[in-house]
């Protein structure tokens, strides 16, 4: 193996050692516990070594919000396994909440102020791409037109994200009352119910 390849995989290997330590310190112990030289700590190298991948703190956690995202797409990708749209809407609310409720702390990061605004809406743009071909789907089966698309996706979005922040529920009640919400949403949609503004 050429000494070039060598290098790049251990590059590589290095990188994913010190996010999955991120991840670790981040999940078991809140982002209060994520310092550069905790982590490099963690992995066994230097905080120079880390700082090689990681520019700085604020770099590192962009890249777990990066890697949440697309943790929680990998979950959220079996929903689109169920044929029945309605039934799959559903699953879509219970996973989000779930995956919040199984991460609080990454969650927590992939959604609160540690990274800026536009960053966020970056990583978080494939998961709200599944929100949208789900509920394009959705109203295309139900010959449903949804006045403003965008404004439908964001309160389902918000509403997802209200239940599932609110952590004192427990996660099945709040699982079960995403699926209510969203079923009222949904149901509201359908009924083609008059803007009372």
């Amino acid at each position: 193996m050429p000494t070039g390849t060598r290098r790049a995989r251990e590059r590589a290997s290095t990188r994913e050692r010190i996010i999955g330590a991120a991840l670790h310190v981040l999940e078991s112990e809140g982002a209060s516990a994520l310092t550069i030289r905790r982590i490099a700590a963690d992995v066994e190298y230097t905080a120079p070594v880390v700082y090689q991948h990681f520019a700085n703190k604020d770099a590192l956690v962009l890249e777990l919000v990066a890697h949440g995202h697309r943790l929680m797409m990998a979950e959220l990708e079996q929903v689109a396994e169920e044929p029945d749209i309605d039934r799959r809407m559903m699953q879509l609310a219970s996973e989000y909440v779930r995956f919040a409720g199984e991460h609080p702390h990454l969650y927590q990061v992939m959604n609160g102020d540690a990274v800026d605004a536009e960053e966020r809406r970056r990583a978080a743009a494939p998961a709200i791409g599944v929100l949208k071909e789900l509920l394009t789907e959705w109203s295309d089966t139900h010959d449903v037109v949804l006045a403003d698309f965008d404004a439908a996706c964001d309160i389902i979005w918000g509403t997802l994200y209200g239940l599932a922040s609110l952590g004192a529920l427990g996660n099945e009640r709040a699982r079960r009352l995403a699926q209510e919400a969203l079923r009222t949403l949904l149901l509201g949609w359908r009924a083609d119910l008059p803007d009372n503004a």
